[in-house]
């Protein structure tokens, strides 16, 4: 399965955010995207779920126009996990991850064998079946975003879009949902997530998309991205680029000066 987004624009009241940006993900691949800011990551990835339409541009699932596809066989087919993980209601944690399964479920009956499974694949995964009992408002702002995208991975949805899954967690769980990120495409699963950390972006991506300054700065391999210019010219920084072990790292060291930028 492939998604497609091509020229996409978005401007807010009538100010350019995006022009032009192209992106794609296939079944099998996990890509980054990345940028500083208020650069329109997340409004891009809201229109790559169906949840904003963009100015001008086309979204396509397979070569078909996602417009045209009906609400409960895209929600079947693409998992969405917003940033802020908000939950406005005292749900238990094994309820919320059961939402996930919503599109498989037949009207007025509850879940059968195969969405009991998928939920607590989906619980043990994200590392929160021991969290299973308790209220969303009994979690810290991290368990919280596991519990999310325990609820996102429930759907086992052909594509996975999450934004900033990694922000509010600490370093250990960090690469812990990288890795299942990773595994989760390596298993077939389309992956697009929204990230900061240019390390963990350089060693778990197949490919980076980087966008500042109203489009596209470079995409490609994760090293063909990283360059000090890219970088330069999309945060303003000079970094400190290494490998240990086989591993890039990108550390930011200082404003970069004017002479650096494209």
């Amino acid at each position: 399965m492939k998604l497609e987004a091509s020229g996409i624009s978005i401007n807010f009241d009538a100010v350019p955010l995006l022009r032009d940006v192209d992106l794609s993900v296939a079944s099998g691949e996990m890509v980054g995207l990345i940028g500083p800011n208020g650069s329109g990551k997340t409004t891009l990835l809201r229109v790559l779920a169906r949840l904003r339409r963009p100015d001008a541009g086309a979204v396509k699932l397979d070569d078909r126009n996602i417009e045209d596809i009906g609400e409960r066989q895209l929600s079947k087919q693409i998992a969405y996990l917003a940033q802020d993980g908000n939950v406005h209601w005292p749900m238990r944690v094994d309820a919320l991850v059961a939402l996930g399964r919503l599109p498989h479920r037949q009207s007025f009956r509850g879940h059968d064998g195969s969405n009991r499974a998928a939920i607590e694949q989906a619980l043990v995964a994200a590392d929160v079946e021991r969290f299973r009992h308790r209220t969303m408002a009994h979690l810290s702002g991290g368990e919280r975003t596991r519990v999310l995208l325990a609820r996102a991975l429930a759907v086992q949805a052909s594509l996975l879009l999450a934004d900033e899954p990694v922000a509010a967690l600490d370093p250990l769980h960090q690469l812990k949902v990288m890795e299942l990120l990773q595994s989760t495409a390596r298993k077939g699963t389309g992956v697009i997530v929204v990230l900061h950390d240019l390390s963990l972006a350089a060693r778990f991506c197949d490919r980076l998309v980087l966008i500042a300054r109203g489009g596209t700065v470079a995409q490609g391999g994760p090293l063909e991205v990283l360059t000090p210019a890219h970088l330069a010219l999309a945060y303003g920084i000079d970094v400190i680029c290494g490998e240990n072990a086989g591993i890039p790292y990108f550390l930011p060291r200082a404003a970069a000066s004017t002479g650096n930028l494209l």
